[in-house]
């Protein structure tokens, strides 16, 4: 028996079977499609690219840039290999034409690309194609064990393109012009039309993911690697492309991929940027810090616990911060950088195996983990997230920064959950009663929390209670968030209290000043934004505990779903603004019931209007007759009742009532008549359009023949009323009843100022039968008044 220190003497070579077995399938793979690999330029076989221009924009000629002497030689040698290669071809002018830049790569070679920022951009109409989502290419992998990488040479320019879009790309050079006849970088289009193309070829393929002018192939084994390559590499042989063969690899059990390194295990970050990373120098300033955590944040997908290292370092970049690096900032500095390891590592998606989304929130941040439960039972990451809540969202009660977590995640894994059932994990129990897909949504919610349930209704979801300290990954996220640089995923919200408006008699930083002091709602506005006691049994405190899940905040001001919870202090001002133009009993609280709230205020409302010495005065006789009722029109301003009110003090007016909507208008009439009629007649028309009958009395105002020939040249039908009958025009009978005596009960400002007070009550209160004001029922909207300003 001979050692192993024999076998060089004696010229013996040992080679690993495997690697012999790979090299000859990957020669002959070279083989078979030795025309991909040539190392030639490709030429697509389908139809030219064509560009859509727009007609109004003129073609634009610049001038070339001159060039410096160092690079004309790298320069000239470039453009005669893509005058070789067809790319380019000179003429002698064009109507567009684009100056070059001329960018140095690694390898000292310059690459030739047209600037057409200010030329060919601008004319394009092409909407630009969806760039792929990095993590979601990665995921869809599902799992490979080995992989293949590909990449094609000069990508775009494989691209023939038709001779308009030919001139529309000539650039310009200190040699004259030339007209490019394949696909230029440059061009903002380029992209996305190359990406298209490369995911139109190659769907269908299991495992294959193009990027741009990069091919990424997975799979289980080596013989399935071929099989997959195979299936690649004819549809490039078929389609006339051609790779890069010593940028190719095509068989390795890790590659490095879009900035990261897959292997069998999973995804993890690159060594390159972890070094980058740890090696950053402290930032003298807040760009150097945006660099930094912008390097950071490309990595956030492996950082469950950045959010609350990093804190210190995103407070720092607040338009008002002042830079003041001190131990807290270098510390966590040096912590944010620590939490990157080299054996960090996110499972594929595989769409397979169950999946859930844990959320949570803290005081500045909510936090997520996107996760598939393994067949052993464990819970593998996926993907993490994390944002800064925003100063009105740090306002926010406990319960809507839970809920705000959820909404949030499903919003940034959309990709992931839409279409499939998957699981909702909160460690907050009362949003189980909220927000549960499988229970329909209470009918008292705030604004915001409906706005978000409907949202959920479109996922397949099943929400589910944990304690907090089993999730105590997706609650370190929440306390370390991101900040949030995208648009805030909470849906916008139209709320009742805003910021403070002149001459207003109540506002909502009234309301939240004396919210604070009222011993009672100060409590219950605490409980609201930290969690609800367990054990309460303060009979004082019922009516707010029997609400808790429909209670919210708004800046600083407690809401009752969309109703302001009204401080003792202020229900008084808060019961004289209701009955401000002196609606009954009945419509005050209809009044009340859209915008304030306090335990007892309906009793409130009915010993404030029974005291009301001016409505008391004014209380209308029972009718002499029953009103007689027609039939419900079919939409809004479709039949109008008319008539006219007064003489009163003087005041003669013309009533106006929209039979579905019960919207009123009153016209003070200098004089009554058909001509002042008509004109006012016009004016509403102008705002509202035509109605389609109008029910009058028999006045002589309304009979003549001027009055009728203004209806008929409208095409409007006129419905005459019984003479001696008020009550056949009952309900522009009641709006003229309605309108004197509101008048008289209004007591400060003149006529007009009177009647616009009294107009605006009218219409946005609400129809005790419908729950619907005027104004929504005839514009399809809510009418701002100041009851909104609470």
């Amino acid at each position: 028996l001979l050692g192993l220190q024999w076998f060089a003497p004696l010229g013996i070579e040992v080679t690993g079977i495997n690697h012999t077995t790979e090299a000859d399938w990957e020669q002959q793979l070279a083989r078979d499609f030795q025309e991909v690999f040539d190392g030639t330029l490709g030429k697509y076989k389908g139809p030219p690219i064509s560009f859509s221009l727009d007609p109004n924009v003129a073609p634009i000629r610049l001038k070339p840039r001159r060039v410096p002497f160092a690079l004309r030689k790298k320069i000239d040698e470039q453009i005669d290999k893509l005058v070789k290669q067809g790319v380019l071809q000179p003429i002698d002018h064009a109507r567009w034409e684009t100056p070059i830049v001329t960018p140095v790569k690694p390898d000292g070679s310059v690459r030739i690309c047209g600037d057409y920022k200010a030329t060919l951009n601008c004319a394009l109409q092409q909407s630009a194609y969806p760039v792929p989502v990095v993590q979601h290419l990665l995921h869809s992998l599902g799992g490979g064990k080995v992989f293949a990488k590909l990449d094609l040479a000069q990508a775009y320019q494989q691209l023939p393109v038709d001779e308009e879009t030919a001139e529309a790309q000539t650039i310009v050079t200190h040699r004259g012009a030339f007209r490019c006849n394949r696909l230029q970088f440059g061009v903002s289009v380029a992209p996305g039309i190359f990406q298209s193309l490369m995911e139109r070829l190659l769907r269908g393929i299991k495992g294959v993911v193009p990027y741009f002018d990069d091919v990424l192939v997975s799979a289980a084994n080596q013989e399935e690697l071929e099989g997959r390559l195979r299936e690649v590499l004819e549809k490039f042989k078929g389609a006339g492309l051609k790779v890069k063969k010593e940028k190719c690899q095509l068989c390795t059990e890790q590659v490095e991929f879009l900035g990261y390194l897959l292997d069998r295990h999973g995804i993890h970050p690159t060594g390159s940027k972890i070094k980058a990373i740890k090696e950053a120098p402290t930032p003298k300033n807040k760009t150097e810090l945006q660099a930094f955590l912008g390097l950071l944040n490309f990595y956030n997908v492996f950082l469950p616990q950045k959010a609350t290292a990093a804190e210190p370092l995103h407070r720092l970049l607040d338009r008002t911060a002042k830079w003041t690096w001190g131990k807290r900032e270098d510390t966590a500095f040096k912590n944010t950088k620590d939490l990157l390891t080299s054996d960090a590592v996110l499972i594929q998606y595989n769409e397979t195996l169950p999946i859930a989304v844990t959320c949570d929130a803290s005081p500045f941040g909510v936090g997520a983990v996107l996760s598939h439960t393994l067949p052993d039972g464990k819970e593998a990451p996926i993907a993490f997230f994390s944002r800064t809540l925003s100063k009105p969202e740090r306002n926010y009660s406990q319960l809507d920064k839970e809920a705000l977590a959820i909404v949030a995640a499903v919003k940034k894994f959309h990709e992931y959950l839409y279409g499939r059932r998957f699981t909702l994990i909160t460690d907050h129990k009362p949003l189980l009663g909220i927000l549960a897909g499988n229970k329909a949504t209470p009918n008292i919610l705030s604004p915001r929390m409906t706005r978000w349930s409907e949202f959920l209704a479109a996922y397949d979801y099943r929400l589910t209670h944990r304690p907090g300290k089993t999730i105590s990954h997706a609650d370190a996220l929440s306390r370390s968030p991101l900040p949030d640089l995208d648009d805030d995923p909470a849906p916008t919200t139209t709320t009742l209290s805003i910021e403070t408006l002149p001459d207003l008699p109540i506002t909502a930083s009234d309301i939240a000043r004396e919210t604070n002091k009222d011993k009672r709602l100060a409590r219950v506005l605490h409980w609201v934004e930290k969690g609800w006691p367990e054990k309460d049994n303060d009979e004082a405190f019922r009516t707010f505990r029997n609400r808790q899940t429909e209670l919210s905040l708004q800046k600083g001001c407690l809401l009752w779903g969309d109703r302001v919870v009204i401080p003792e202090k202020l229900q008084g001002k808060v019961l004289k603004l209701l009955h401000e133009g002196h609606p009954g009993i009945v419509r005050t609280k209809a009044l009340a019931r859209s915008y304030a709230w306090w335990p007892g205020m309906d009793k409130e409302i009915e010993a404030w209007v029974a005291k009301c010495s001016r409505c008391q005065e004014t209380r209308p006789n029972p009718p002499a007759a029953p009103i007689l009722e027609w039939e419900t029109p079919r939409g809004p301003w479709s039949r109008l009742h008319i008539d006219f009110a007064g003489p009163t003090k003087g005041n003669t007016f013309l009533i106006t009532v929209d039979a579905y909507s019960n919207w009123l208008e009153v016209s003070n009439m200098k004089t009554t008549t058909t001509d002042a009629v008509t004109k006012v007649l016009n004016k509403l028309f102008a705002t509202h359009g035509l109605p389609d009958v109008i029910v009058s009395d028999n006045g002589p105002q309304f009979t003549s023949l001027e009055f009728e020939k203004f209806l008929a040249e409208r095409g409007i039908r006129h419905a005459l009323t019984a003479t001696a009958h008020p009550a056949a025009n009952g309900r522009a009978e009641r709006m003229v009843q309605f309108t004197k005596r509101t008048l008289q009960k209004i007591e400060h400002g003149d006529i007009q100022e009177k009647i616009n007070k009294m107009l605006l009550i009218q219409h946005i209160t609400p129809n005790t039968t419908t729950n619907k004001s005027p104004a929504e029922l005839l514009m399809g909207r809510k009418l701002r008044s100041p009851l909104d300003r609470l």
